[in-house]
């Protein structure tokens, strides 16, 4: 590779794999996103209108399933906003340059990622608890809620690490620029 081309990513480099594969799930958990929000609607709706009409009967397994939509769609917008830089980010500094842009980033990002083990780990002890036991009103699985700590936790750690290595390359190679996928 020639000097002047250190910065350029070619379509085969793993940085360049890594990005596409990041940008596709973080494209997947949008629409999971946008599908959990629309089917959280049902048992909530359900939920309303058989408290306050005699029109439906009360359904009892609505909460629980309200619940457990809730719980994903929130792991999932985290998750998402983890890639997109608009979570776990308060803007406090002024614009500042490039390179100190990039260390702030990383000092920042250190954080999330032992944020992001807690959840791993955390998370993971937490499905293994859950992981013979059964919800009481719906009888799903409740390892299905339970994995959404550790799932949360390596995706934060998955997009993290491309947020780490686009600072890292500013912070060596001094440009601001870099194709994100």
């Amino acid at each position: 590779m020639r000097r002047g081309d250190a910065g350029k990513a070619s379509p085969f480099s793993c940085m360049h794999l890594y990005k596409r594969l990041t940008a596709a799930y973080s494209g997947l958990l949008s629409w999971l996103l946008v599908a959990s929000v629309a089917i959280i609607i049902v048992p909530v709706s359900l939920q309303v209108f058989s408290r306050y009409t005699a029109l439906i009967p009360s359904y009892i397994w609505t909460e629980e399933m309200a619940r457990f939509f809730f719980v994903w769609m929130v792991m999932i917008g985290a998750m998402v906003g983890v890639r997109d830089s608009a979570h776990f980010e308060v803007d406090v500094w002024p614009r500042l340059p490039a390179r100190a842009q990039a260390l702030l980033r990383i000092v920042s990002s250190l954080g999330i990622l032992a944020f992001a083990l807690v959840f791993v780990w955390g998370g993971w002890l937490f499905t293994a608890f859950a992981w013979n036991r059964i919800s009481e009103l719906a009888e799903l699985p409740l390892w299905l809620i339970h994995i959404a700590w550790p799932v949360t936790g390596l995706t934060w750690l998955l997009f993290q690490g491309e947020h780490v290595a686009d600072a890292l390359r500013v912070l060596i190679h001094g440009d601001a620029q870099g194709g994100t996928a």
